[in-house]
């Protein structure tokens, strides 16, 4: 910010945050229980520090300037960094935590699991949002920058900068509509081969660890196409004979949506499930309290 260290103000840091998470001065407001006369002049304040409008109008909502995109992350990272100093360590009032969290999920966990997690947090914690991010069609440092909080579901990253916690290993069964021809009998890899695919891929790969498995049995499928999310690919499969996966875990759910699940006659990889996030976030009470949330979420699923 353009001004000197005695005028610094430290408050402008967490009006930013709010503003660029909000993208609404209305919103941003509310969310730091202001008018909202005080919350423009306060982004007027921002613009003059900075020196960018920061948020620009377009239609009847406001949009990011490139300058406010660049430095979201670092802004975010900061005020998280203060209010865990400030905070007393271990110790949270629940009731009157005021914060949104921002977790990193595929979409079939979410599907899954968020209303369970919403209706916690009414319960626990009425001041807290949860921000579901999907995963998106490239990978990024999330959880480094702060553009997440939290990942969960299947960790697979090395990175030293990432604290991971495993929870249990999944494994992927095989999904199809009621009264596929495969359900009838005893299906081989031979038969499994030999329907069509549908694959879940938010890159649009359309090869995976089955294929691998099938190449070693002299083997090989036919994959007809893919889709990014989970939730669309379950109204395709209930429509006609392709043969999709789904973890073993979110079987109830797929029942529900009236799909049959059944063993997939390869020997696959299991699915790392678990939680990851930056050290920075270790001794956060927050957000320890949502780690425990979603690993009683997760483990729930086992039971």
């Amino acid at each position: 910010m353009r001004v000197t260290q005695s005028g610094l103000d430290l408050n402008l840091l967490t009006a930013l945050d709010a503003l660029l998470e909000e993208c609404s001065v209305s919103g941003a407001a509310q969310r730091m229980h202001l008018s909202e006369p005080a919350m423009s002049r306060t982004l007027g304040r921002i613009r003059k520090a900075l020196g960018d409008p920061i948020l620009v109008r377009a239609g009847r909502s406001m949009v990011p300037t490139p300058h406010a995109l660049a430095i979201r992350a670092e802004v975010r990272v900061i005020v998280e960094r203060a209010r865990t100093l400030f905070a007393a360590a271990g110790e949270v009032d629940l009731r009157t935590l005021s914060r949104t969290f921002t977790v990193l999920a595929h979409d079939a966990f979410t599907a899954a699991c968020a209303e369970t997690l919403f209706a916690r947090a009414a319960r626990e914690a009425p001041g807290v949002r949860l921000k579901f991010l999907g995963e998106g069609y490239v990978d990024a440092p999330a959880l480094r920058e702060g553009i997440a909080d939290l990942e969960v579901g299947v960790i697979d990253t090395v990175s030293p900068e990432v604290h991971t916690e495993h929870l249990f290993d999944d494994r992927m069964v095989a999904c199809v509509r009621v009264g596929h021809p495969l359900l009838e009998g005893r299906c081989t890899p031979e038969r499994f081969a030999a329907a069509e695919h549908l694959i879940v891929s938010r890159r649009g790969r359309l090869h995976g660890p089955v294929d691998a498995a099938l190449a070693e049995l002299g083997l090989t499928r036919r994959v007809v196409g893919t889709v990014p999310t989970f939730p669309s690919s379950l109204f395709i499969l209930r429509a006609g004979d392709l043969v999709g996966l789904v973890a073993e875990q979110l079987t109830t759910m797929v029942a529900e949506m009236g799909l049959r699940t059944f063993e997939v006659p390869l020997d696959l990889p299991p699915l790392p499930m678990g939680l990851a996030w930056h050290p920075r976030n270790n001794a956060d009470p927050g957000h320890a309290w949502l780690r425990g949330c979603l690993r009683d979420v997760m483990t729930g699923l086992t039971e």
